[in-house]
């Protein structure tokens, strides 16, 4: 069955959720399993020396790149070994990879694609990821930006909503009406969620004292413990989200202990970095009655977030996906329109002596009185001399993926 693939590329995770064209009424867009935790995959892409890449697959970071969609239209390259990659590229290799994934599994390429983007990309950066999706033959790609992809996941009517987005590094506010993003602002140096798992860390380390502070830092163990803690201080974050108190194992050499900590107390270490953000969000959003907000992102299902944000808020189960579904959405509004339109007022009747009437119905004068409009005058259109851009072809020869895609044929991960 035909149907509107959604990407988001996102920071550190990218996902993909499809909808279908087929049918009445309106389609629930289908998140797409890409192989990796939570159904998405790392937004982690790295180069090999036989020229092929590898997505979502840690490996020798000299050769490997992440954080790359947020550099859109930024002028200085990526360094991956000896080659010098435009952000641009690499973001065009993730969605082709991702495509080629979802097309393999549904029998058939997607009718339409919709990539989200932050909201900051101007004409520059659009035409800079358009040319590059192009150059590694993923085409019928529509930009969207986030903030109007995570409304579009929503049932709204005209009115303008608010977007409050907060993920693993980013943070964003937005007003949107259908179609449009009226204001939007970045929080610049702003605390988001891997910064929350920072306050976390130190404040296991804090409790556990001197048997911490005693361990050796460049011990290959003491690295790996490190690892092992901060991803149990995330687990302790999302956990905090629906209950009031957590324990974090910590596994010291001379045995493991367990820190408790409680939600009131990892509200008290967040707090000034969520009251930032919500002071941003305010200033965007200040003027305009909204119908109501919308939280995205991981980070944002934290109960203190919705408790200090104003107005009516709302937000799914796993508020992460919404940019991905609101995409596919998105999409299949473009190519079938909405699916449960209002009736629409095409005749009106209104009596000739109505005082109300602005406008007389019919004329008196003839078609001969009226005089066609002066020519235009000629426009002048100078093009810009701009300097050839390295194609990423010549990084990535043949665009042959290998990693979890290894099995298949290169041929087919350009189409």
């Amino acid at each position: 069955m035909p149907y509107v693939l959604g990407v988001d590329v996102g920071t550190t995770r990218t996902a993909a959720a499809v909808c279908r064209l087929g049918g009445a009424g309106r389609a629930e867009p289908e998140l797409v399993g890409l192989g990796g935790p939570g159904g998405g995959v790392a937004s982690l892409l790295q180069l090999t020396a036989d020229g092929a890449f590898a997505v979502g697959e840690p490996g020798d970071p000299r050769w490997t790149a992440v954080g790359f969609a947020r550099r859109v239209g930024d002028a200085v390259p990526i360094a991956l070994g000896s080659e010098l990659c435009g952000a641009e590229e690499l973001t065009a290799l993730m969605v082709m990879w991702v495509a080629g994934q979802v097309a393999e599994r549904e029998g058939e390429p997607a009718s339409r694609i919709v990539l989200a983007h932050p909201p900051g990309w101007g004409p520059h950066a659009k035409s800079l990821l358009h040319q590059a999706l192009i150059a590694v033959g993923v085409e019928h790609v529509t930009l969207l930006a986030e903030p109007l992809a995570a409304a579009a996941n929503h049932s709204f009517g005209r009115g303008p909503v608010g977007v409050f987005s907060l993920g693993s590094h980013a943070f964003s506010a937005a007003v949107v009406r259908p179609y449009e993003v009226v204001s939007w602002a970045d929080g610049v140096d702003q605390a988001a969620g891997g910064d929350f798992d920072d306050l976390v860390f130190e404040h296991v380390r804090a409790t556990v004292g001197r048997a911490f502070g005693e361990l050796d830092a460049e011990d290959p163990r003491t690295r790996g413990l490190y690892a092992r803690l901060r991803r149990d201080c995330e687990a302790a974050k999302r956990v905090l989200s629906g209950t009031f108190e957590t324990v974090i194992p910590v596994h010291l050499p001379s045995g493991s202990v367990e820190v408790p900590l409680t939600r009131a107390r990892f509200e008290e270490l967040i707090r000034p970095s969520v009251e930032q953000a919500v002071s941003v969000f305010e200033r965007v959003v200040r003027g305009v009655a909204l119908e109501a907000t919308v939280l995205v992102g991981g980070s944002a299902r934290i109960p203190l977030i919705s408790s200090l944000l104003p107005g009516r808020v709302v937000f799914e189960a796993a508020p992460e996906t919404s940019v991905v579904k609101g995409a596919a959405l998105a999409g299949r509004h473009m190519l079938l329109g909405p699916d449960d339109p209002e009736p629409i007022e095409t005749s009106v009747m209104v009596r000739d002596d109505d005082p109300l009437l602005r406008f007389p119905v019919g004329s008196s004068v003839s078609d001969d009185e009226f005089t066609a409009p002066p020519p235009r005058p000629p426009i002048d259109i100078t093009p810009l001399d701009l300097p050839e851009r390295r194609s990423v072809k010549r990084v990535v020869r043949g665009r042959a993926a290998s990693g979890r895609s290894r099995d298949r044929n290169p041929a087919e991960d350009g189409r």
